[in-house]
């Protein structure tokens, strides 16, 4: 090789030995970004995609499932179930791959369960009939192989495809034995412990307890549309969830104590494959039996107040009254309320129903009659039934009023307890030359009279001439105002505050009047009683204001709330909502006119404040109009250590001596039977005599022995 050729391969070689250390260096360089690049990425992955990819990857892996709890009861006073919940035991199936298992035609491209899953399903659904029709409770309704077949949902028409569905519910002891002891040859299926709602078949207070119906078909209360809501945001907690198929109170008390009668359902943590099929159940969580509700209702007094108004309306079909009788009275309302404690011992709105048809499935064949009456006429006119010719529950006050219009007028300063008032049967008001004129009913002329003879003898020309006309020359159009505060101190008007969903108002007619005609007649209407419609519930508690000379008490239907060990949670006490401040003169005045007679009260053994109330109602036919008159009542006794305060409204049923106060005397005698008015229970001192007569019995007994 010539000398040339040597340098030149010198030189490539020493080339190459150059740049050897630039590629190693570029090669570990390289290695090291790549390295830095994937150490990033993993950081980023762990602390800031974590979470979201762990919540991800858990949604789809696994579900919860909602497993309901038992709910607990509602009781009576006494402690007698008026609803409750027995367990069932019902069989589940949560469907697995084997199935579900699908095949795509390539030529259609139609979906389909394979053959496998399709057998398998078919063997599974004629393996539960013959065992259902072999270990069922007899006389029960037979399944078929495709009822069965229909409860599994394979299309996912009802539920996912994890979700647990229902194939027999009420399953007997047989077939609860079996099926736990061949859980390993059924794949899938459970045994699960439910609960079935049942209510008192004495329809005790059924609007006032209420009913359920499915989460699902009660999207149209507050309650639930939020609560569907909540369960659309990430992680809800698992006890809060519902199932669509789970009963939630959607009336009366069920619904007013929804949360606390529910209990916490639990859940299943179930795996799910990529399908959203059921792999297995990971986890269990049981539920939280529900608290217990204890009404302040006596289940024995409730039942009388009830009887009491269907004996009455039956009554006024068949009997004249003022000379005639009345068979478009076809409804009736009562609350009974202790005026030292606000407990509401009965409420009734009549007729009323079968709650238990919600529940079983008859309530369609029955809604024609109950549509107008399912719900508590006592405290919304909006809501309840109707008399024969539309009247709702809510009516005018008629002489009801009067008290609260002395008092008014008293404490106004429009007339004196000494003042002496010439009733002349008829009174006026207007202008000038275009008078109206309004008379006492009946066209009575009462002479002479002081205004607690006012209240007693039901003037109206009183309640016009020294309220009504009075309040306008004093106050001219802001009498109306006026007149609405007292009504509304005394719970007309307004809210009672019961505890119960639902409560109406009233009718506040004088503010129309005033604005339709003149604040004149507002007034002079509504000091009679002819402007101003009221529930009963609203009657009731402005009793006990008169009864507690001013103090306007909370009226509660709930004594207590209990666990399921039955423990105390919490407990429901005497609450003073306002307190109207008068002369005690007034007072007493208005206590001592309290004193219409009454026929239905003729051998009541207590001296009791009362007033009756007749209101006129207009209605129009083919024939034109009509007027009839309702009626109501509202007293408590005793007079001078009042206990109980009543209310009866019935629409169309006459004077409200003749109509309603009946009602009320039979419901005063079942509290005093049951509570006493006097101090002592009627039943305890009868269980008493009978005791000591038994035991006199004995001894004269013993004596004649001996002397034998």
């Amino acid at each position: 090789m010539s000398l040339l050729g040597k340098q030149g391969a010198n030189s490539e070689e020493n080339v190459g030995k150059n740049t050897m250390p630039l590629r190693i260096n570029m090669f570990f360089f390289s290695t090291f970004v790549i390295f830095c690049i994937i150490i990033i990425r993993l950081a980023v992955l762990q602390f800031v995609e974590g979470p979201t990819l762990t919540e991800v990857e858990t949604s789809r892996d696994s579900k919860q499932v909602p497993l309901a709890a038992t709910r607990g009861s509602i009781l009576a006073a006494g402690g007698e179930k008026i609803a409750y919940s027995t367990p069932v035991q019902s069989l589940y199936i949560t469907l697995t791959k084997e199935y579900t298992a699908t095949v795509t035609d390539k030529t259609t491209g139609k979906t389909d369960f394979t053959p496998e899953a399709k057998a398998k399903v078919d063997s599974l659904a004629a393996k539960l009939v013959k065992k259902f029709n072999e270990l069922g409770n007899p006389g029960e309704e037979k399944l078929t192989v495709q009822q069965v077949k229909d409860s599994f949902d394979l299309n996912f028409k009802k539920y996912s495809g994890y979700t647990p569905r229902r194939i027999k519910a009420g399953l007997s002891t047989k077939e609860v034995a079996f099926f736990m002891e061949h859980r390993s040859e059924y794949p899938g299926l459970e045994v699960v412990e439910e609960n079935e709602r049942h209510y008192d078949k004495g329809t005790v207070a059924v609007q006032t307890v209420g009913y359920m119906k499915l989460f699902k078909n009660s999207g149209s209360l507050d309650i639930y549309k939020n609560i569907s809501y909540a369960m659309t945001k990430k992680n809800p907690e698992p006890g809060l969830i519902y199932r669509d198929d789970e009963y939630v109170g959607f009336d009366g008390l069920e619904r007013q104590y929804q949360r606390e009668l529910r209990g916490q359902n639990g859940y299943q943590v179930v795996s799910v494959n990529p399908q959203n099929m059921a792999e297995q159940v990971e986890k269990v969580v049981p539920p939280v039996k529900g608290n217990d509700i204890w009404m302040t209702i006596n289940k024995n007094v409730q039942l009388k107040t009830e009887q009491a108004i269907t004996d009455q309306l039956k009554w006024l079909h068949n009997h004249p009254v003022q000379g005639k009788t009345h068979p478009y009275a076809q409804t009736g309302y009562a609350v009974a309320m202790e005026v030292d404690t606000g407990n509401i011992v009965a409420m009734a709105s009549m007729p009323d129903y079968d709650t238990n048809a919600w529940l079983n499935g008859t309530i369609m064949n029955i809604w024609d009659d109950i549509q107008l009456n399912n719900q508590n006429g006592a405290i919304n006119p909006l809501i309840s039934g109707q008399s024969g010719h539309g009247f709702s529950s809510a009516v005018w006050m008629g002489s009801t009023v009067k008290p609260l219009s002395v008092l008014i007028g008293l404490n106004e300063g429009l007339f004196t307890t000494g003042y002496y008032y010439q009733d002349k049967g008829i009174a006026y008001f207007g202008k000038a030359g275009h008078e109206t004129s309004v008379r006492n009913s009946s066209g009575h002329v009462y002479g002479g009279m002081y205004p607690y003879q006012a209240i007693e003898h039901s003037s109206n020309v009183f309640m016009v001439d020294m309220v009504g006309n009075k309040l306008y020359k004093k106050y001219g159009s802001e009498g109306v105002n006026i007149w609405d505060k007292y009504m509304k101190e005394f719970g007309l008007g307004v809210f009672t505050g019961v505890d119960l969903p639902g409560e109406h108002r009233g009718k506040i007619n004088y503010r129309d009047e005033a604005k339709t005609s003149s604040p004149q007649s507002a007034l002079v209407y509504a000091s009679f009683g002819q402007q101003g419609a009221y529930t009963a519930i609203q009657l009731a508690q402005y009793a006990s204001t008169l009864a507690n000379k001013g103090e306007r008490i909370k009226p509660h239907l709930v004594s207590k709330i209990t666990d399921p060990t039955g423990k105390t949670v919490k407990t429901f006490s005497r609450e003073v909502l306002n307190t109207v401040k008068m002369d005690s003169s007034y007072w007493e005045e208005v206590k001592r006119g309290m004193n219409s007679k009454v026929d239905a009260f003729s051998d009541f053994p207590y001296d009791f404040a009362r007033k009756t109330g007749t209101s006129q109602q207009d209605y129009y036919d083919k024939d034109g109009k009509h007027t009839v008159d309702n009626g109501v009542f509202i007293a408590y006794a005793p007079r001078n250590n009042p206990k109980l305060a009543v209310a009866v409204v019935i629409p169309e049923g006459g004077f409200g001596s003749n109509s309603a106060a009946p009602v009320a005397r039979k419901i005063f005698d079942a509290y005093d039977w049951e509570y006493g008015l006097g101090g002592a229970p009627k039943k305890t001192l009868q269980q008493n005599q009978n005791t000591a007569a038994g035991g006199n019995t004995a001894d004269q007994a013993g004596k004649s022995t001996a002397n034998q």
